[in-house]
């Protein structure tokens, strides 16, 4: 039975991963879209992220010091409402408000507090949850399912494309709003385990004031900005500054970035207690700054979009790789570190597409070629950060 089986609560949490997907990564694929047939400049399309990212972190915040007194099951069943709501207000509400970007807005809104309450759910409840399996292989697995779910999204809303025609872009946020709302039902009935609270953390003076929290800090908004910069804008830089075809653009930019971001997770969370992380994420890093070079100056379009693969490939070690060498250098940091850590990443999350989208409109005759060079200073900080910490431990 469902409500007996801890089995079915891991599952339901991969798909929670899924569902994160789907709202971060279904929008990017509409962009052009929305530009064309509703009138969106550039310039607002880069704030919908915004918006996306800055709820997500807002959330976080709020969701770190109430979700305990709510409930994990009724906070992580609302974050399903609120993503299914999400995906239909975007299919419903610009086509029938006068004001169609407004109604882009709220569904972001929505979609983003379910984001934000399903990142910081979903992973204490597969730490929790009793396992026959190894505690670890879930976890490596469960954030390898958000590339999984950027993988499906862009396959089966390309398929979706030329089924109905862009012209009817609206029936595919209808038609994944399906997801939230089945394993909303899922998460009503399964059993659902807290962690117990954690006695030997740090405090929060005592972690803001340690300044080796601060770089990995800092290591991870880099890591947020360095992976959405590309994410985010790949599919518009495909179609519009690429001039290809949208299946060809959307299945060789978005779809090779998320397959190689993905199995950069997995081979990670198979191999990682082998691999020197230092040197595998400054190696990343430095991939990181090719690949967004392949993207911009390359003028084969195939080998431009080879770029933004590559890039998937060189971001998928760089968030679970911060985690790691925090949990390491910060040893009692706790939930605490881990929650701000998030934090950080979501702040990573929306800087690196504003960047990008900012640069572009500055510099109109470049477009989004320019946006995507000036995102280049996150591998960039990223290796200084990693450069700064190796000297600090041979001291």
């Amino acid at each position: 039975m469902i409500r007996n089986n801890n089995t079915y609560t891991i599952y339901a949490c991969y798909v929670g991963y899924v569902v994160q997907a789907i709202i971060n990564n279904l929008p990017p694929l509409l962009f052009l879209t929305f530009q064309n047939s509703l009138g969106i400049s550039i310039g607002l399309i880069g704030s919908l992220i915004t918006i996306n990212f800055g709820t997500q972190i807002i959330v976080d915040f709020a969701a770190a010091k109430y979700v305990d007194r709510i409930g994990y099951r009724p906070a992580i069943v609302a974050a399903h409402l609120f993503c299914a709501a999400g995906l239909l207000c975007m299919g419903i509400l610009p086509r029938f408000m006068e004001n169609a970007y407004a109604g882009l807005v709220i569904a972001m809104v929505c979609n983003a507090i379910g984001g934000g309450l399903l990142e910081v759910l979903v992973s204490p409840i597969v730490e929790a949850t009793p396992s026959s399996g190894a505690k670890e292989t879930a976890m490596s697995l469960l954030h390898s399912f958000y590339c999984w779910g950027h993988v499906a999204v862009v396959i089966f809303s390309t398929i979706g494309f030329q089924v109905f025609g862009m012209e009817r872009w609206y029936m595919l946020p209808l038609l994944w709003s399906i997801v939230p709302f089945a394993n909303l039902f899922v998460f009503s009935q399964v059993p659902i385990y807290t962690l117990a609270q954690e006695k030997d953390g740090q405090t929060e003076r005592k972690l803001l004031s340690n300044r080796a929290f601060w770089l990995f800090f800092g290591l991870m908004l880099c890591a947020g900005a360095s992976e959405q910069a590309m994410s985010q804008w790949a599919s518009l830089f495909a179609e519009e500054g690429l001039q290809v075809s949208k299946t060809v653009g959307d299945l060789l930019g978005p779809c090779l970035f998320a397959i190689l971001m993905g199995s950069a997770r997995m081979f990670y969370g198979k191999r990682g207690e082998r691999i020197d992380l230092h040197k595998f994420m400054a190696a990343s890093a430095m991939l990181c700054v090719v690949s967004y070079c392949m993207a911009v100056f390359l003028s084969n379009p195939l080998l431009a979009l080879l770029g933004c693969g590559l890039c998937g490939l060189s971001v998928g070690i760089m968030w679970p790789g911060a985690f790691s060498l925090a949990a390491k250098g910060c040893p009692n940091g706790g939930t605490l570190m881990f929650g701000l850590l998030a934090l950080a990443g979501d702040v990573g999350c929306a800087a690196g597409p504003s960047v990008v989208s900012a640069v572009s409109g500055a510099f109109p005759e470049y477009g989004i070629r320019a946006g995507l060079l000036a995102a280049i200073v996150f591998p960039l900080a990223m290796l200084f950060l990693l450069r700064s910490r190796r000297e600090k431990e041979k001291i």
